[in-house]
Formats: structure tokens, C-alpha cells, sequence
């Protein structure tokens, strides 16, 4: 856990932290404005207008003090793995305490990547509703403009997702200022409309939300899907932690985020019941904070850059959370672009990139409004804030040693708010709710069937290894010819011969007269630290067995670790550019005695087939690579 705590004044290097951290991290809950209040009123129950308006709000005010302010802000914010943050964190933090798992903890490992799964299913859909509901505010700026929303908003879209190769260096640097911007017009806005109505203010007290709970009862439910948007992205203040730190996002929700917000909703609110009592409908709560003509329309363009920014942070962080679980074992290999040398985070995965540009422009001309998109967002985000309570409850006594008692107490707070939200979308199942849990049913059986069929290949191939002495007492009895020459074999177990090595044997009955053998291991934590990077020991005769550790934030580079050899442990002198790298490429075949259904075994065959392979994985030379296939059976 994070030793350092939060201050109430800001050092000058927090406040460059907090403004960035405004484009990336609050980006989607900071967008929420748009769209939340006009679902709510929609589902406004059968009372007086008022009374329904104000408890709205303070629905809204209390979610965001319970569930941003104290779960994420001042409690999940430090259950950092090292400085960073997200649900793979929570696990490689859950995994390193306690490496042999009990029943329990394999449980919680399958709650979090249900969450995580969930995540992608949010990935897909706030693009989709963040820029088509700042679309929609044409509807009340330039009417005329109305039959373009939906080919504006792909048009958008494509474009965001094209864009992406380029990296997001350039733009990232205007981020902060936007959303700077952004979040003083959310303020500036609210305040006067706050100022034109001051009772508005009494929506902070709770009884406003009791009152509307008691008058209604499970007639809620709907209004709850509503609230529940306003809360969304709030996962990203953990999951990009790593990128600022936790001081810079916590100052930056206290300071800035939250008042924009709060004010912003209160004025939204008391613009309706001012318009409400003139007799005046509102076609958009929030657009309508602006006046007409050139005021809403430069409201509308902004909006549309405010989410362009939102979608970017997701992707984003969409990218890293697949590259984390990549290194932990749960998702195949695949193709990551650096976009900036100077900076590892910043990333692009060409497939994940269009997949989801796919399921985005495919949702919006599916569901062609923000209001009917709503239903299937609620899910997405309460699932997956659910998932991580229940994470962050197993860290609370096992990691942090707090009393079951007071675990349970806090967690049951954060459960009662999560598990209403997510009753009140499972009433929107059929109207889009669907969405969500079928994306991320398919990414949980990806991660699934991906880490239980690697456990079993690992198991069947390296479980009776041979012996690294057997093959020393061989050569030593030159039993085997050697050539001039350095060969690198590739093992994914850091102990025993790798199978490259006896097929190798087995064909070629020969040796290189220096061999090393290179492994793998990714540690649970985001970095490995330098003075453990690399594990060296000699054989004899030749053969050195070196084990390079790694972070599940950082990617294996195996030349750049052998470069590093040459100055330790008296390890001979090398030409990285005449080095032989030997593979053994696994050729699945189902049919085996493996744990695991009929169709995951076809499901892992698959995923293994199009994987990328292991050698453009970790930066070797194309040209120095000899690849020897070898057949399992699962």
C-alpha cells in the first residue's frame, strides 16, 4: 500500500499532474453532464416535479460522494500495486501475497476478470454514447442539422479510431488545457443557473433522496438506471493511477472535477424547474444551460471535443489493460506498436483498435440515440464496479489486515449503492442491457480458455523436464560435436532443458560451443527492479541458463538483455548480430486428456493459431531465428 496521503495544497508539480490528468483520467465521468440529468428526467416518477427534480440531485450528489469520493478517491486509490492501479493490479497484488491460492482466492481471481471482462463491454459503449449524445446537441443548437447526427457521430467515431496509430504524444498535450476548459464551462454554467434559482442548493441534504425512495418505492428502479450514468469512469481514476500518481488525481477530483460537477448538476436541475413553472419544455437540460444561437453551438463543439478526449482515455487505457493481462498469462499475444520511445505506456494493438471501432460504429447505428443506448451502459459500469468491490473487500483483510468486521462493514456500503444500480439496469435486459454481458461473456471465455490452456501445456511439457546436469554430463563426455558459434534457446520455464533444445539435439547432433538458455518470468508487480532484472548461472561447458524478469507494465526485450551480458560473471564475449535464437512453435491438437471442454480446447487452438509468435513478441531479429514446430495435444 501507498505510504504517501493527500494534502490540501498542491505542490507545483501536482498542479501540471492535475491538469493533465483531467484529459485522461476524468474525461468520461466528466462527460457524464451531457447526457445523465436528460435520461433521468425521462424516467422521472408520477410526483410533483420539484420534489422529483430535487431528489434527482441528491441522488446524484450522494453517488458521487459515496462511490468516486470514498470508495475510488480515498480508499481504492491505495491499494496501488507499486503506484499502479486497475483490476489486473488488484489481482497481481492478491496473487503476490498469496502465491499458493486457496479456493477463495481463485474465486475472487474469476470475480476480477469478470470485471475486467465487463470493461471491454464499457469500451465499446462509452465512445458510442459520449459522442453521439454531444452530437445530439444539434437537436437544440441547429435543428435543420438533425438528419446528420447519427453520420456525423460514425463519422467521428472512424475517425478517432484512425487516427490512433499516430499515438496520442501530440494530442495528449492538449488534453489538459481542453478539459480545463471543459470543466470551468460545467462550473460556469451550473453557477448561473444555480444563482438564478439558490434553493436548488438544499438538494445536497439526503432527505431529498429518502423522500423520493419512500414516495415511490421499486418504481425507482428506472430513475436508478439514469442515475447510475453519472458515476461512469469512475473506474479510470484507478486504472490510470500509474500514469500520475495518487495525489494529482485526488487533488484534481477535490478541486476541480467535483464542484464542475456538482454545480452542473444543480444548475441542469434548476434550469427544469424554472422552465417546469413558466410552462416551458427543455429539450436538452444541458445544452439548453447555454443561450441560443452562437453560445449552443460552440457549447456543441466543445462538448463533441470533451468526449473525442473521454473515447481517447478509454482506448487508451483499453490498450494497457490488454497488454497487463497479456503479461499475466490471461490473453493471447498480440501486436503492440510503441507510438513514443521516450514513454513504454503509450501504446496502439491494431486488432483491439478495430475491433473496437467495429462494435462502436456498429452500436451507435444500432441504437441510433444516447437514451435508448443508455440501457446497455448501466450494466457495464455497475458490473464492472461490483466486481471490483469485491476485490478490493479480499485486499482489505488479507492484504491490508483489517478486521473481517470492518471490511465487511465498508464494503457493504459501496454493495448497497452498486448491487441497486445493477438491479435497476437488469430491468433494461432486453432493451439493450444484453450488450454489454454478451461482450463480456466472450472476453471472459477468451481469458478463461487462454490461461487454462497454457496451465496445461506448461504442465504436460515442462513438469517432467530433463534435467539440466544430464545434458552438462553429456557434453562433457563430448558425447555431442560443437560448433563455433553463441546459440539462444527460448524456454518459457526457468528451470530444465527447453524442448527447442532436444529437438534440436535430436535433428541437428550438434551444439554451439556457448548456449544460453533465456526465460521469462513476469513478476506481480508493474516493474521488475533492476537489481533483479537478470538472473545469470553457469552451467559449465558452455551453457549459462539466464532468466530476465519483468513487470506485467513492461515488455520482454530479449536482445536488449543479452547485450547486458558481456560485463557479468566472467559470461563470454557475444556478437548480438551472429546470435541464433531457436524456437519451439506449439501446433495444438485437441483430443487430450486436458481439463477442459470440447469447445475450449477448439476456442484455445484457435487463439493459439493467430496469436502473434513468441519471437516478434520479444524484439528479436527475423533473421536470426530458426523455428521448430513441435505437436501437443490438449
Amino acid at each position: 500500500m501507498s505510504q504517501t496521503s493527500t494534502t490540501s495544497n498542491p505542490s507545483p508539480r501536482n498542479i501540471v499532474l492535475m491538469l493533465a490528468a483531467l484529459g485522461v483520467v476524468f474525461g468520461d465521468i466528466g462527460t457524464s453532464p451531457i447526457y445523465a440529468i436528460q435520461i433521468c428526467l425521462a424516467n422521472l416518477p408520477n410526483m410533483e416535479k420539484e420534489m422529483a427534480v430535487m431528489g434527482v440531485l441528491s441522488m446524484i450528489i450522494w453517488s458521487l460522494l459515496a462511490i468516486v469520493t470514498l470508495k475510488y478517491v480515498i480508499l481504492i486509490l491505495r491499494a496501488d500495486n507499486e503506484g499502479e492501479g486497475g483490476i489486473f493490479a488488484l489481482m497481481a497484488l492478491l496473487q503476490g501475497k498469496k502465491p499458493n491460492a486457496n479456493k477463495r482466492s481463485k474465486y475472487s481471481i474469476i470475480l476480477m476478470l469478470v470485471g475486467g471482462a465487463l470493461l471491454y463491454g464499457d469500451g465499446v459503449i462509452t465512445p458510442s454514447i459520449s459522442v453521439l449524445s454531444a452530437v445530439e446537441g444539434l437537436n437544440s443548437a441547429a435543428p435543420e442539422l438533425n438528419q446528420f447526427i447519427l453520420p456525423i457521430a460514425v463519422a467521428t467515431l472512424f475517425l478517432l479510431f484512425w487516427f490512433q496509430y499516430k499515438g496520442t504524444e501530440k494530442i495528449g498535450k492538449a488534453f489538459g488545457p481542453i478539459m480545463c476548459v471543459w470543466f470551468a464551462t460545467l462550473e460556469g454554467l451550473g453557477a448561473y443557473w444555480v444563482i438564478q434559482y439558490p434553493s436548488i442548493i438544499k438538494a445536497i441534504n439526503p432527505w431529498f433522496a429518502f423522500n423520493l425512495l419512500e414516495h415511490v418505492g421499486f418504481a425507482v428502479l428506472p430513475l436508478l438506471g439514469g442515475v447510475v450514468l453519472v458515476i461512469t469512469g469512475a473506474e479510470a481514476l484507478f486504472a490510470d493511477m500509474g500514469h500520475f500518481g495518487r495525489k494529482p488525481i485526488q487533488q484534481a477530483w477535490a478541486f476541480i472535477v467535483f464542484p464542475a460537477l456538482t454545480f452542473n448538476y444543480l444548475g441542469q436541475g434548476a434550469l427544469v424547474i424554472i422552465n417546469h413553472k413558466q410552462g416551458l419544455p427543455v429539450e436538452s437540460s444541458f445544452f439548453c444551460l447555454a443561450p441560443e444561437g452562437g453560445y449552443r453551438i460552440a457549447l456543441v463543439i466543445l462538448a463533441v471535443v470533451a468526449t473525442v478526449i473521454a473515447s481517447q482515455a478509454m482506448i487508451s487505457g483499453l490498450f494497457s489493460m490488454t497488454k497487463q493481462a497479456m503479461s499475466l498469462g490471461f490473453f493471447p499475444r498480440l501486436q503492440i506498436v510503441y507510438t513514443n520511445l521516450k514513454q513504454e505506456g503509450q501504446i496502439y494493438m491494431p486488432l483491439v483498435n478495430w475491433l473496437l471501432a467495429l462494435g462502436c460504429i456498429c452500436v451507435v447505428l444500432g441504437f441510433k440515440s444516447s437514451e435508448s443506448l443508455s440501457a446497455a451502459y448501466g450494466i457495464a459500469v455497475t458490473g464492472a464496479m461490483l466486481m471490483t468491490t469485491i476485490a478490493f473487500y479480499q485486499i482489505l483483510y488479507s492484504v491490508w489486515g483489517w478486521a473481517l468486521w470492518k471490511a465487511t462493514l465498508v464494503c457493504l456500503i459501496f454493495v448497497g449503492f452498486e448491487g441497486a444500480f445493477l438491479l435497476a439496469n437488469s430491468t433494461k435486459l432486453l432493451e439493450g442491457g444484453w450488450l454489454p454481458i454478451l461482450i463480456g461473456i466472450f472476453m471472459f471465455l477468451i481469458m478463461h480458455t487462454w490461461k487454462s490452456g497454457r496451465s496445461h501445456i506448461a504442465k504436460k511439457l515442462y513438469q517432467n523436464a530433463v534435467p539440466e546436469s544430464i545434458l552438462i554430463g553429456e557434453l562433457e563426455q563430448n558425447v555431442i560435436h560443437r560448433v563455433d558459434g553463441t546459440s539462444v534457446f527460448m524456454s518459457t520455464n526457468p528451470s530444465g532443458v527447453p524442448i527447442s533444445l532436444l529437438h534440436h539435439l535430436k535433428f541437428n547432433r550438434s551444439l554451439h560451443k556457448n548456449v544460453i538458455i533465456y526465460s521469462i518470468v513476469t513478476e506481480n508487480k508493474p516493474f521488475a527492479s533492476s537489481e533483479s532484472k537478470l538472473d545469470i548461472q553457469s552451467f559449465g561447458s558452455g551453457v549459462w541458463r539466464v532468466i530476465a524478469r519483468y513487470g506485467y507494465m513492461e515488455t520482454p526485450n530479449a536482445p536488449h538483455d543479452l547485450a547486458k551480458l558481456s560485463d557479468k560473471n566472467n559470461f563470454p564475449l557475444i556478437e548480438l548480430q551472429k546470435l541464433t535464437y531457436f524456437f519451439a512453435r506449439e501446433n495444438v491438437v485437441t483430443g487430450g486428456n486436458a481439463k477442459m471442454f470440447h469447445w475450449e480446447k477448439e476456442l484455445y487452438r484457435i487463439l493459439s493459431r493467430n496469436a502473434i509468435p513468441a519471437k516478434d513478441f520479444f524484439k528479436i531479429p527475423p533473421n536470426q531465428i530458426v523455428e521448430m514446430g513441435i505437436c501437443v495435444e490438449i
